[in-house]
C-alpha cells in the first residue's frame, strides 16, 4: 500500500520486550530513492540518543494502532552503534550498523529477505534508467563535501525543496508517498501554494530530471501547463491503482506496475 511520509512520523516503535521511541525521520538513497534507515528518537529510555532501524528490522505494522514492531530486543537497541547527532552517517557506520544487525548491506546489490519490508534497488521502478545513466544526476560539489555517505538523504531535511518544471518554479516538496511492502518512494507530494493556492500534485520518481542539493531545487520532466491540469492529490484520500493509472495516462508515461 502507498502511505505517507508524514503520517509515519511518531509512529511508536516496539522491540520484543517494550516500547522505547518513536519514529523522528527516515534516511533514503538518492540513486534507489528507497527508505534505508527510520531514524529513532528514543525520548526518555535514552535520552538525547537517536538510534537507526533498518526496515528489514521491522515485523508487521500495526497500522491502526500506529506501531513499528521490531525483531530485536531493548538491550540490542541500546548496544547498537550510536550516530552523532546532526552529523551525516557515514559508509563506516552502515557497515558496523549492517553487521550488528547482521543483515545483508543495500549497497552491495544483494538480495534482502526475511522480513516484512524488503528495499530494493531503483531498478525495480519502471522509467528511472534514464536518469540512471546522466552523469552526476543526484550529485553537487557541496554534497561531495560532506563527510558521510552522500548519497543517503534525510526525508526530513529534502522537504521545502523548490520544484522547477521545464519552464517554471512550480511549488515545493510537500511530502513522500512511498510503498510499504518495498520502502520504495513511488512520488513526491508537491504543493503549488505559490502558484495554484491549495493544490496538490504526484510527480513520480522517475519523472524526476535532477536533483541540485546544493540548491535545494528538484528538476522535473513536465511543463506547467501539464502540471497545472493534472489529477489532483488529495491527501484524506488513500492512493488507489485507479488514480495512479488516470496519473500515469494524463502524463503518457510508463507504467511501474
Amino acid at each position: 500500500m502507498l502511505r505517507s511520509i508524514k503520517e509515519l512520523l511518531g509512529y511508536d516503535i516496539e522491540a520484543r520486550d517494550g516500547k522505547f521511541g518513536k519514529v523522528d525521520d527516515f534516511l533514503f538513497d538518492d540513486e534507489g530513492w528507497t527508505i534505508r534507515y527510520l531514524v529513532i528518537d528514543t525520548g526518555k529510555w535514552l535520552p538525547g540518543r537517536k538510534v537507526l532501524i533498518s526496515p528489514l528490522s521491522l515485523g508487521q505494522p500495526d497500522w491502526t494502532g500506529r506501531v513499528f514492531p521490531v525483531e530485536l530486543t531493548k538491550q540490542q537497541i541500546e548496544d547498537s552503534p550510536s550516530i552523532e547527532k546532526d552529523q551525516p552517517v557515514s559508509r563506516q557506520h552502515e557497515e558496523r550498523l549492517s553487521e550488528y544487525y547482521n543483515l545483508m548491506p543495500y549497497w552491495t546489490g544483494g538480495v534482502m529477505g526475511g522480513a516484512h519490508a524488503s528495499p530494493v534497488n531503483v531498478g525495480d521502478q519502471s522509467g528511472t534508467s534514464r536518469r540512471q545513466k546522466q552523469s552526476g544526476t543526484g550529485i553537487t560539489k557541496e554534497s561531495d563535501k560532506v563527510q558521510g555517505d552522500p548519497h543517503l538523504r534525510s526525508c526530513d531535511e529534502v522537504l521545502d525543496y523548490r520544484i522547477k518544471s521545464k519552464d517554471n518554479k512550480i511549488g515545493h516538496v510537500e511530502d513522500y508517498i512511498v510503498d510499504d511492502d518495498t520502502w520504495l518512494i513511488r512520488y513526491l507530494v508537491i504543493d503549488t501554494r505559490n502558484w495554484l493556492p491549495g493544490r496538490k500534485v504526484l510527480v513520480a520518481v522517475p519523472w524526476i530530471e535532477d536533483v541540485n542539493w546544493g540548491e535545494t531545487e528538484v528538476s522535473v520532466d513536465m511543463t506547467k501547463e501539464e502540471i497545472k491540469n493534472s489529477p489532483e492529490y488529495d491527501p484524506s484520500q488513500p492512493i488507489n491503482r485507479e488514480y495512479e493509472q488516470t496519473l500515469y495516462d494524463f502524463y503518457g508515461r510508463p507504467k511501474y506496475w
